[in-house]
């Protein structure tokens, strides 16, 4: 049983940081009816992003740790968000009135260029998150160990998830991304500016793909530049099994596809994890094929 809880700790912060990328492409395809193929190379440049700015601005010699995170989570959103709202301009924007196959390979050609500028810049080897950075601390809960930085990434990810939550139920703005969501026309007619709440789609997903991004090189220490196209799949697929364009079923779809694929990895075997996963998938969708939570998405664009 210890195993298992432990076993299920790991699953959950892996299907944090999921969640927080799924976020990312279940608005966008909300509003949109888009897939947003280039949301995990925004994912992927917001780790590189984090680490430049680790290894720039902080050395090994500081104290500060809960500084240096918060520093460089915020700081790579920054240029995260500023690509995004480049991509939804030159690449997106004129093609909202298109047919849909030709967004989606506009999506597919905007992550090429992000991969492959990454790879430009950083270079195509693999970097590693410096040690000194990552919180150290093991606990014991209920004969469970889990440690601080796993405690870490579930409170941030809790965190967000819940605040990205409330903001879209509660808030003014919240009403008019729904309203959006539900007929542009509509909106439009009621005096949303449909352009503006598409543009902060594009703001919120990719900032919560960063910081997702710096939490994946914090926990696994290792990143390199394809990994936006493996974590996008997994975000995606986790998408799909909540229900696309459903912000709750989002979250729940990444917390339960990492739950799923390291119960996979631990009780049947590594090499068949990923495979263990789409077999469910497969499943769920042929069975509800709507999603675990049903899939909400615009009726008009």
């Amino acid at each position: 049983m210890d195993i298992f809880l432990e076993q299920l700790i790991n699953g959950l912060t892996l299907g944090s940081i999921y969640a927080l990328i799924a976020l990312g492409y279940t608005m966008v395809y909300g509003i949109l009816r888009l897939i947003n193929f280039a949301h995990g190379d925004l994912f992927a440049l917001g780790a590189y992003v984090g680490f430049t700015i680790l290894g720039v601005v902080f050395s090994s010699d500081v104290r500060a740790i809960w500084l240096v995170l918060i520093v460089i989570a915020l700081g790579a959103t920054i240029p995260v968000v500023i690509t995004s709202l480049t991509i939804e301009r030159a690449a997106y924007r004129p093609l909202r009135t298109s047919h849909r196959l030709t967004t989606v390979v506009s999506a597919l050609g905007a992550g090429i260029v992000i991969q492959n500028a990454i790879m430009l810049i950083w270079g195509s080897r693999y970097h590693a998150y410096p040690g000194w950075a990552v919180p150290s601390g093991r606990y014991e809960i209920f004969g469970v160990n889990i440690t601080l930085m796993q405690i870490i990434i579930l409170a941030i990810s809790l965190l967000l998830m819940v605040a990205l939550y409330m903001f879209v139920q509660r808030t003014v703005i919240g009403i008019a991304i729904r309203a959006t969501a539900t007929d542009h026309d509509t909106a439009r007619l009621m005096g949303i500016n449909v352009s503006g709440i598409i543009r902060l789609v594009f703001i919120i997903g990719p900032a919560l793909g960063a910081i997702a991004g710096v939490m994946i090189g914090l926990y696994y220490r290792q990143i390199h530049y394809t990994m936006g196209w493996s974590y996008g799949l997994k975000a995606f697929t986790a998408a799909i099994l909540g229900g696309i364009g459903n912000i709750p079923g989002a979250m729940l779809g990444g917390l339960l596809l990492g739950v799923l694929e390291i119960m996979g990895a631990g009780y049947i075997s590594a090499a068949w994890k990923d495979a263990f996963v789409f077999v469910i998938l497969i499943l769920l969708l042929i069975f509800r094929p709507r999603g675990l939570l049903g899939e909400r998405v615009a009726e008009k664009v």
